[in-house]
Parts: C-alpha cells; structure tokens; sequence
C-alpha cells in the first residue's frame, strides 16, 4: 500500500478517535474525515516543517514540548479550512493533536 494512504488512514482513525474522546472536537461526516486526514497530511508535510523551522529558539527553550503547540495549531489550521470540521479552542486541539499523533505512532509500530 502506498505510505501516503497508510498514514492517511491512519490519520483518519485518529482523527475519529479524538472526535469520540475530546468534547469541542467535531467532524460532520464521513467525507469530511477523509477530506481532513489528507488536508492533515498534506499540512503535515508542508506547513508543519516551517512551523518547526519558524519556532526553533521556543522548541529548544521548552525542551521540544512546543511541538505539542505546532500539532495543536496545524490541527487547528485543517479544522479552519474544511468547513464540516469544528474545533471549540484550544484545549480540545491541544488533546486532538495528542490522540492523532498517539494513533499514528502506533499504527507505524504495527505497520512497520
């Protein structure tokens, strides 16, 4: 299978995770959830590595717990231009970032 659709879907379950765990994290349907796992990845590979570029001095200040902050902004980013998907704060973009990310690491062990 090709590693792009992998990590989509997986990003897919995740994101379905996190709308079942975190209250304020809301996805209409299923299209939307497939719409906003590549819109994730798509960010993730383009927008997420400046991100980190841009904010490095913070990164190493806090020993790297910045990153959680850039997850929870291109979260966040993907929830703002996909209009079926909703996001109440920061909070619950925070703890959404937290289960994708979780979900991902796991499902690369499984899939490696």
């Amino acid at each position: 299978m090709n590693p792009f659709l992998l990590r989509a879907a997986l990003a897919a379950i995740g994101l379905w995770l996190a709308t079942l765990l975190v209250d304020g994290l809301v996805i209409t349907g299923p299209g939307t959830l497939v719409l906003a796992a590549l819109l994730l990845g798509l960010c993730n590979a383009l927008v997420r590595p400046l991100l980190i570029l841009l904010t490095l001095p913070a990164t190493v200040l806090t020993l790297g717990l910045f990153l959680l902050v850039i997850n929870a902004a291109v979260l966040a980013l993907v929830a703002a231009m996909l209009p079926g998907f909703t996001i109440a704060g920061f909070w619950p973009a925070l703890w959404g970032s937290m289960v994708v990310g979780f979900t991902g690491w796991v499902g690369s062990l499984v899939f490696q």
